[in-house]
């Protein structure tokens, strides 16, 4: 059987909110500076963060009945992925588009931790397990356990933005976010659809969070550095985040209008059995065998987490193109988001082939730029395991109309 022609993929729209604000124009400004993003050392020290910025939630949530019972993160993605949809142009097709998110768990009732913890601290075994089971069941909410899903910010997107597609919802780490751009572009690519919405949200300063990732040994401690300048002091700085994509059939964006800012040539994704004597990048070489990058130097923004496990695999992997390689960090400018972080650098690479920009470097691992890229090399290297990269290439003028 003949095998049937993929449709190009466009990214038409990016909505993305960090510290450092929200928009196309703000974070377009953002890479063209010299200057980090907001960083909060103190209210979570040791722990440095990129804190949450202020939103006006009316613009994107009218309702503030719908406000109201949504969690922070919740607010976050669907204020993000309003934002994708206005920037594309797209309400119009929202009745048909699909939708994948890729976002964490509920937020933990820390308020009711505290108390837990309090009135069991001393207790014997037995009486302990009796009074959590009693403090447990006067306590917790009966949303509770649905407040754990990533499907709670689907369904908000759906009711607040009317996106009422096919639905897929991911979670876990870094590689739900990049799973869920892959799953994303392949369906259109393959005829099932015409338009994606496709993202996911991250609140960086939440103790609940910081307690686990620092269990993990992942989080920096002491104030900003840029993701490879941490050698002394390893470890990711969270940063909040809310990235959402529209993806679109190159047919959909040139019947409407709508300009593409970068093509999606390509994603995939792989798994890692990292560890501290295994740092090899071979499940990211894995993925490239599936990706048809050009010959010759390379510009690759790289999702480095500043964690020295991947970030050595990274090197590994980008050592072993033998070819030039121009670095650019997203996490230096964001921060790290988890689930929201892939989405949150193909957003950022858009920018930077849609503009035309050439983001000065932050650090001696990025090497000036002398032109803008034409393609790009999107890195994901996942704090824990996971490996993803995807292949971004500008759209010529002439292919627009």
């Amino acid at each position: 059987m003949a095998e049937m022609a993929q449709e190009p993929i466009w990214i038409t729209g990016i909505g993305l909110v960090s510290a450092a604000g929200e928009g196309r124009a703000t974070h377009a400004a953002l890479l063209a500076g010299t200057a980090p993003p907001p960083v909060d050392a103190e209210s979570h020290a040791p722990f440095p963060l990129h804190p949450s910025p202020m939103l006006e939630l009316d613009r994107q949530i009218p309702k503030k009945g719908d406000q109201r019972q949504m969690e922070p993160w919740q607010r976050l993605g669907t204020y993000a992925a309003g934002l994708a949809l206005d920037d594309a142009g797209a309400r119009p097709l929202v009745a048909e588009m699909d939708l994948l998110i890729a976002a964490g768990g509920g937020e933990r009732d820390m308020g009711l931790d505290e108390n837990v913890l309090a009135a069991l601290a001393g207790l014997p075994p037995p009486e302990a397990a009796t009074m959590l089971n009693s403090l447990l069941a006067g306590g917790l909410r009966p949303t509770l356990f649905l407040a754990q899903l990533s499907n709670l910010l689907a369904g908000n997107v759906s009711i607040v933005h009317g996106v009422t597609g096919a639905s897929r919802t991911l979670m876990g780490e870094e590689q739900a976010g990049a799973e869920a751009v892959r799953i994303a572009a392949a369906r259109l690519a393959e005829g099932r659809g015409q338009s994606a919405l496709v993202g996911g949200a991250f609140i960086a300063p939440r103790w609940d969070l910081l307690v686990l990732y620092h269990a993990g040994g992942l989080l920096r401690r002491g104030g900003y550095a840029p993701v490879f300048a941490r050698a002394a002091a390893p470890g990711a700085i969270p940063g909040t985040l809310g990235a959402f994509l529209v993806l679109e059939t190159a047919g959909s964006a040139r019947a409407r209008g709508a300009r593409g800012l970068a093509q999606v040539m390509g994603v995939a994704c792989e798994q890692a059995r990292r560890s501290a004597t295994d740092t090899s990048g071979a499940a990211a070489g894995r993925a490239l065998a599936r990706l048809d990058l050009p010959e010759g130097p390379l510009t690759v923004l790289s999702g480095a987490t500043g964690l020295a496990a991947p970030l050595a695999a990274e090197r590994e992997f980008l050592a072993g193109l033998g070819r030039e390689v121009t670095l650019r960090a997203a996490g230096s400018r964001l921060g790290w988001g988890v689930e929201a972080s892939f989405p949150a650098s193909l957003a950022l690479g858009a920018l930077m082939l849609a503009e035309g920009l050439t983001p000065p470097a932050l650090e001696d691992a990025e090497a000036p730029m002398t032109e803008p890229a034409r393609d790009l090399l999107v890195t994901g290297f996942g704090a824990w395991r996971g490996e993803a990269l995807a292949h971004l290439r500008a759209i010529p003028a002439e292919e627009q109309a």
